[in-house]
């Protein structure tokens, strides 16, 4: 299953806000994003605004566009950006490319002749 981790920065003067519109996300917002194909989607929020996210997704660009298509989003995102300066917030952020995966290098070692 791939994993995909992007980061974006909340603005800090609304991070407690933030904190609370993630309490209780849309039931359509929920829906529309497993729908789309995210899975196991996590979020997590620094002191200084730095925002970590982690999914899995099988395609992250098909799983972003499935988003695209559908009308809660375009609400979801039109409500969030009061968060974040420069963008939408669902296409803004950075996405990190991954250098260590513990698991894969542990079932490497398992292999034989290594």
């Amino acid at each position: 299953m791939p994993h995909h981790c992007f980061v974006h920065h909340v603005r800090r003067d609304r991070l407690d806000a933030y904190r609370d519109r993630h309490r209780e996300v849309w039931p359509a917002m929920l829906r529309a994003l497993r729908d789309a194909g995210w899975r196991d989607y996590r979020l997590y929020l620094g002191e200084d605004g730095l925002l970590v996210g982690h999914v899995e997704a099988d395609d992250l660009d098909a799983a972003q566009a499935a988003m695209e298509r559908t009308a809660v989003n375009e609400r979801w995102q039109a409500a969030m950006a009061e968060f974040f300066d420069g963008g939408r917030p669902d296409t803004a952020f950075r996405v990190l490319e991954p250098v260590f995966h513990l698991e894969s290098q542990l079932a490497r070692l398992d292999e034989p002749d290594r």
